[in-house]
């Protein structure tokens, strides 16, 4: 009888483990597809879109508010800064005055466009914040550096000069896929990952004003290879991945680690393709997810389960009970364990 209470006790203990994790989707009331995600908590998450699309909950999913921005109903709004219920960033991508950014300071009722880029060769990929005040967002290179953008006062924008910046390498550019190849770190850390002909990692200590750039083991040397996203679990650890979004399903050189702030990258495996982006649940468990499925690991990254085959764009996470990832079609799901 002791050992039957035993093995069912066990029995359960895998059956609940949080390897068995699952996606529940949620009923969002649109068709966009959606690359950028902010979830500010538990209750509190915000996603933007194709279609001058923003969505918002207040109550963990139970409730959706959906959003046109007026005069962008044709942009793409590949990635959203979000600090509370009233105040988020958006930032549309494409050439020319395509790349624009938005801000909202009352729930998405009004947003103020702050910024309109006027350079047709210019495309912005990306914005990271540091505060709601503090900002940052960058383009693909021009004339070999990447061009970077800032806000000091959360209203006004100028830009930094990046000609002391590591020069891009020819046909090196960033991949405005999941609004996670640039994120803050920290109070004044920003990490930039790129693809195509070189698959690298720039740092900045000082919020953009000087950079430095490590190499990383990720696939590269095609227009659809490299990193897409990097998440940091602290001020040394943390995660890339990537590949090569024309090849979805292919598994190899996709994931590495740092321990030591971006200086050197160590290759792993277990992601069953292509990934566009990742997430720390916390400092062993992480999440990434790609246009052929998703993955948990519960050690650290030294081993992975597959959790499903279904099309993701990103993922974020605001600890192990508020992780959230979003997809074409109006795809929009949290992670039940």
């Amino acid at each position: 009888m002791t050992r039957m209470i035993l093995f069912t006790a066990v029995l359960f203990v895998l059956l609940a483990a949080p390897g068995s994790a699952q996606w529940t989707r949620q009923n969002v009331e649109t068709k966009a597809g959606f690359r950028g995600l902010a979830v500010v908590s538990e209750k509190i998450v915000w996603a933007s879109g194709t279609g001058g699309t923003v969505i918002r909950t207040i109550d963990g999913g139970t409730n959706w508010k959906v959003m046109t921005i007026a005069g962008a109903e044709k942009l793409d709004f590949r990635d959203i800064e979000a600090f509370d219920a009233n105040t988020a960033y958006i930032l549309s991508i494409g050439n020319g005055d395509s790349s624009r950014i938005y801000k909202t300071t009352d729930g998405g009722e009004t947003w103020k466009q702050q910024f309109l880029n006027d350079r047709k060769e210019v495309f912005f990929d990306a914005i990271a914040c540091w505060d709601s005040k503090n900002c940052l967002a960058m383009s693909d290179p021009v004339e070999g550096h990447y061009v970077l953008i800032e806000t000091r006062d959360g209203e006004t924008w100028k830009p930094i000069m990046t000609n002391k910046m590591p020069a891009a390498r020819d046909g090196e550019a960033a991949f405005a896929a999941s609004g996670t190849c640039l994120i803050a770190n920290g109070k004044t850390t920003a990490f930039l990952v790129s693809g195509g002909d070189a698959a690298r990692v720039f740092r900045s200590n000082d919020r953009g004003r000087s950079w430095e750039v490590f190499n990383s083991p990720i696939v590269s040397g095609t227009s659809g290879s490299g990193i897409f996203s990097i998440a940091m679990w602290d001020a040394k650890s943390g995660v890339i991945v990537g590949g090569n979004y024309e090849k979805p399903a292919e598994n190899k050189n996709n994931l590495a680690f740092t321990t030591d702030a971006g200086k050197s990258w160590t290759m792993a495996r277990g992601l069953a393709g292509y990934r566009s982006g990742v997430a720390y649940l916390d400092s062993k468990t992480i999440v990434a997810v790609g246009s052929s499925g998703s993955d948990i690991s519960m050690d650290g990254g030294k081993s992975w389960k597959n959790i499903d085959t279904l099309n993701y764009n990103a993922v974020q996470a605001k600890g192990p009970k508020a992780v959230w990832a979003v997809g074409p079609q109006g795809f929009v799901a949290k992670l039940n364990r």
